[in-house]
């Protein structure tokens, strides 16, 4: 950039993006601690407890930046569902993971709601 020039600005998020990216955020941390237990537990190997976990935590942050696409917010919702699935090797997971999905699912649907409100909103004049 040469001296001169200004910097770009940044692409606005919407508020369903900002809140998708930060459930996406906190799995990431509860799948780090989930890779932990499912290792100090004997429920899997350490390489695919924490191989596993780190290409489940590493999809999670990829997801999160993809979010401003259609696309993006299907793959977050294929995550939902392998959350859940990890209940598989550690069994409260199905509980805790529910939980997580009905937070997704609330952010999803109140940020759709306050995304159509600021639209509403910005084209009265």
């Amino acid at each position: 950039m040469a001296k001169g020039d200004a910097p770009q600005p940044r692409r606005p998020r919407s508020v369903t993006e900002s809140l998708l990216s930060i459930v996406l955020g906190l799995e990431a941390i509860l799948v780090f601690f989930v890779s932990l237990t499912a290792f100090g537990l004997r429920a899997l190997e350490p390489l695919p407890a924490f191989l596993g976990g780190a290409l489940f935590i590493l999809a999670l942050i990829v997801v999160a930046g993809l979010l401003r696409y259609q696309w993006g917010i299907w793959l977050g919702w294929v995550l939902q569902a392998l959350l859940i699935a990890t209940g598989i090797v550690l069994p409260a997971m199905f509980v805790v993971g529910t939980g997580f999905v009905a937070i997704w699912v609330y952010c999803f649907v109140r940020g759709r709601q306050i995304d159509r409100n600021k639209a509403q909103f910005n084209q009265h004049p």
